[in-house]
């Protein structure tokens, strides 16, 4: 009887264990099975294949850009120029404010001296002694030589006065010239932008979902040596046994390998991955 009860006790555990085998994770956990994703599942040729067309889009970009050629930089150097020229123009304007108050002081200073000069003169004809005399002589003379020690300063700032007028002067007609440069070149950037835009964005969008086929690691090595490329390439086709970036011989062994599209190849000399005409669709 014990014998039965404990057999019916170990089906039970089976039956347990197998429920629990075959059962689906449960949600509380979050954890899902893994799957493999798009990028791992693609084979070796068509990741090649996938980023050789990405090469061909970007390159297209990059002859966008080309077309463009240094206009965007001359406009930002033009913007920059200007704002240049709009700062100078304003400090200039607050220097000629602050030494046309300076001569304004220096009037009011004459004014003053003049008033006690004749103050003073005044005095004279009623002094009682020579102390007196003398004291007031010196005021006049004093007040003498402030008249004439404003009268210089005013000739000195009104020559500064004279002289900054023209550099604002000058630096208008500059500012001028330039914001009418400006508006001409932006206008140019903005007539080739337009003309490209629309097929710049079709070529991004593309290259943008071709990226999300590409292995993130090898799209990021990619990235890399095209950044570090001159001429922007980071896959080329091997052209007369040569390389298709430095145009440095390939060995025919390293050609074979390359043909058999079994693992990714650089290029010894200049580290660009390597990928047959053939598979380019490169006559």
């Amino acid at each position: 009887m014990a014998k039965k009860e404990q057999s019916a006790e170990q089906k039970e555990q089976k039956k347990k264990k197998a429920v629990e085998q075959t059962a689906p994770e449960s949600p509380k956990t979050g954890v899902r099975p893994k799957d493999k994703s798009e990028t791992t599942d693609l084979s070796i040729e068509q990741k090649l294949k996938n980023l050789y067309s990405l090469q061909l889009m970007l390159s297209e970009i990059d002859k966008i850009k080309t077309l463009r050629g240094e206009l965007p930089y001359e406009v930002q150097d033009l913007e920059d120029e200007v704002a240049g020229l709009q700062t100078r123009i304003h400090n200039f304007q607050a220097d000629l404010k602050e030494l046309e108050n300076t001569v304004g002081q220096q009037r009011i200073k004459i004014t003053d001296s003049t008033n006690l000069v004749e103050k003073y003169k005044t005095q004279l004809d009623n002094v009682r002694n020579n102390r007196e005399f003398d004291s007031l002589s010196k005021e006049i003379e004093y007040q003498g030589l402030e008249i004439e020690l404003a009268e210089k300063r005013i000739r000195e700032f009104t020559a500064d006065v004279k002289l900054l007028t023209e550099e604002i002067q000058k630096c208008k007609t500059f500012y001028d010239d330039r914001k009418i440069d400006l508006k001409s070149k932006k206008e140019e950037l903005t007539e080739i932008v337009s003309e490209t835009k629309i097929q710049e964005e079709q070529l991004r969008e593309k290259a943008k979902q071709l990226e999300a086929t590409i292995e993130p690691r090898l799209l990021a090595s990619f990235k890399r040596i095209r950044k570090s490329a001159r001429n922007g390439l980071g896959i080329v086709t091997i052209q007369r046994d040569a390389c298709g970036g430095c145009f440095n011989k390939i060995p025919p062994q390293r050609q074979m390998d390359i043909k058999l599209r079994k693992k990714t190849i650089v290029c010894e000399h200049c580290g660009r991955i390597l990928i047959d005409s053939e598979l380019a669709g490169v006559e």
